[in-house]
C-alpha cells in the first residue's frame, strides 16, 4: 500500500507515464572536439547559490516510507548545497523539520483549515526561517487514484480495527517497514495540524478542497510572508503570465507527478511554453519524470532554471534513509556530470535549446 502511494499517478496514469517517455522523445546536439577540462553544476535559486541544480519536492505522509523522513532529507539538501521543500502534511511539524538543518528550506502550502490555517502555517514557517512558500494551485479536488482504491487506503488516515483488518496482512508480510514504522510511533498523521491547537480540530482531507486557493492568495500571502512565494503546478503559458502578473518570484512547472489531472501534458513538453510566456521575469523550475541525469540537462536546456524530483529520492529514503537519499542524489549529479563532459558543455548554466534537436 505505502509502494502504491509513492509510485501510483491518478486515473489511467498516462500523465505520470507521460511524464517519462517526453525525455525519451528528446535528443542531444553534442560539439565535438574541445572536451572541457571540468564541469560546473553550480546555479542560483532566487538569488542563493546552490551546488546542484537538483531540488528535492515536496512530499506528503513520508513518515510513512521512513521514520526520518523530512528530517533526513534537509540534512542531505544541506549536505549537498540544494534545497528541499517540505509539504504541508509533513510527518513531523515544520518546526521539528526546521530545527534538523541550517539550510534554506521552502515549505509548500495547502490551505489545511480553510484560510486562517493557511495563515497560520503561513506565519509558522516565517518563524521558522523558511526562504520560500510553495503555493500548490493544482489541488482544487482529489483525484481518483486507482491503486489507493484497490489497496482501499481512505483519507484521512486512521489507525483503528478496520484499517488494521484492512492492512494487517500486508504489514506482516514487510517485516523491516513494520519493525521501524512502530518504533516511530506510527507516523502516518500530519503534524502541522495535531502539533497546532488552532488546526487540531481540523479535518485535513477535507480543508484543502474546501476552499482551494486562487490568484489572489498570491498577493495575500505576499502581504504575510518577507520570503519567497512560487507557485507550483503551471502548466500553460497563460497561467504563467497570470503568475507573474499577481507577484509570484518563481514557478513550478508541475503536474503534480501525474497525481492529478490525468490527461495534463507532460511537464517537459510544458515546459518551453512556460518559459517563452514568462519571458524571463520569473525564475522557472519543473518537476516530473526526471529519472537520470541526462533528464536534468534535458530540462535545462530546456529553460528550466532547476529541477525537482520526488519518487527517486523517496525510493532512496525507503531503503536506506538519508543515505538513500544522498546515493540518488550522487547517482543523478554524476550522471549529470557524464553527460556534460559528454555534450562538450562545462557549465549547466550554458545549457539551452542550441544543444537539443
Amino acid at each position: 500500500m505505502v509502494f502504491d502511494y509513492v509510485d501510483g499517478g491518478s486515473g489511467a496514469e498516462i500523465t505520470m507515464n507521460a511524464n517519462r517517455a517526453a525525455f525519451d522523445e528528446v535528443t542531444f546536439r553534442p560539439r565535438m572536439g574541445e572536451p572541457p577540462a571540468s564541469i560546473s553544476l553550480n546555479i542560483t535559486v532566487l538569488g542563493q547559490e546552490l551546488r546542484s541544480p537538483l531540488l528535492f519536492a515536496p512530499c506528503g505522509l513520508m513518515g510513512t516510507i521512513h521514520p526520518d523522513a523530512e528530517s533526513g532529507t534537509v540534512r542531505v539538501a544541506e549536505a549537498k548545497g540544494t534545497i528541499a521543500a517540505i509539504s504541508s502534511y509533513s510527518s513531523k511539524s515544520l518546526e521539528h523539520i526546521a530545527a534538523a538543518s541550517s539550510a534554506t528550506k521552502w515549505f509548500q502550502l495547502y490551505f489545511l483549515g480553510g484560510r486562517a490555517g493557511a495563515m497560520s502555517l503561513v506565519e509558522r514557517a516565517e518563524a521558522c526561517g523558511y526562504g520560500a512558500i510553495v503555493l500548490t494551485l493544482d489541488t482544487n479536488v482529489p483525484a481518483s487514484r486507482e491503486r489507493d482504491t484497490r489497496n482501499r487506503v481512505i483519507f484521512p488516515l486512521a489507525l483503528n480495527l478496520t484499517s488494521i483488518k484492512r492492512f494487517g496482512p500486508m504489514s506482516l508480510a514487510r517485516p523491516l517497514w513494520l519493525w521501524r514504522f512502530l518504533r516511530a510511533g506510527m507516523p502516518f498523521h500530519v503534524a502541522n495540524v495535531i502539533e497546532a491547537r488552532t488546526l487540531s480540530e481540523v479535518d485535513t482531507h477535507a480543508s484543502i478542497f474546501n476552499s482551494p486557493p486562487g490568484w489572489n492568495d498570491v498577493e495575500w500571502i505576499r502581504q504575510r510572508f518577507s520570503g519567497k512565494v512560487v507557485v507550483k503546478g503551471i502548466l500553460t503559458g497563460e497561467d504563467a503570465r497570470r503568475a507573474v502578473e499577481v507577484g509570484a518570484d518563481a514557478i513550478i512547472v508541475s503536474n503534480h507527478g501525474g497525481r492529478q489531472l490525468d490527461g495534463a501534458p507532460a511537464t517537459l513538453r510544458a515546459l518551453p511554453e512556460v518559459v517563452e510566456a514568462v519571458g524571463g521575469r520569473v525564475e522557472v523550475y519543473m518537476d516530473g519524470g526526471i529519472r537520470r541525469g541526462s533528464d536534468i540537462a534535458k530540462a535545462m536546456a530546456l529553460g528550466a532554471r532547476a529541477v525537482f524530483i520526488g519518487r527517486p529520492y523517496l525510493y532512496g529514503l525507503a531503503l536506506a534513509g538519508d543515505t538513500g537519499v544522498v546515493a540518488v542524489h550522487d547517482m543523478l549529479t554524476a550522471q549529470l556530470t557524464e553527460t556534460m563532459h559528454l555534450l562538450g558543455c562545462d557549465d549547466v548554466r550554458k545549457l539551452d535549446s542550441s544543444w537539443l534537436w
